[in-house]
């Protein structure tokens, strides 16, 4: 198997992991430890579960750990969603990053169907 730098879906996720993070930079300084922590923290286990996964000496664990990789993405689009209405992003922000999130969704489905 290639290296994990060379998987198109982590390099789009390390740039969801980019986006996410200069997005959060506008979140209100007492959200340092509530919603931008959560919201990166998802974004991060995401990359993390992909790089986790390609460690792994088979393609059994390695499909378990994308499969997981789901869980931190769909809470991305909650957070995100929380954001938006608590006015700490507008809704075109919401739009681009909800497109990013969904391109890296798309990635890791096609991804796993590889696999399989």
């Amino acid at each position: 198997m290639q290296d994990y730098h060379n998987l198109v879906v982590w390099k789009r996720s390390m740039d969801l992991v980019e986006y996410t993070y200069r997005l959060t930079t506008f979140f209100p300084k007492e959200e340092v430890y509530g919603l931008t922590s959560q919201l990166k923290r998802a974004v991060v286990s995401v990359v993390a579960n992909i790089v986790e996964g390609r460690g792994k000496s088979t393609d059994k664990d390695f499909l378990k750990l994308l499969y997981i990789a789901n869980g931190p993405l769909d809470e991305c689009r909650c957070y995100y969603e929380i954001a938006m209405e608590l006015g700490f992003i507008k809704q075109n922000q919401f739009d681009w990053i909800e497109d990013k999130r969904r391109e890296v969704g798309y990635l890791l489905y096609k991804f796993i169907q590889s696999i399989q």
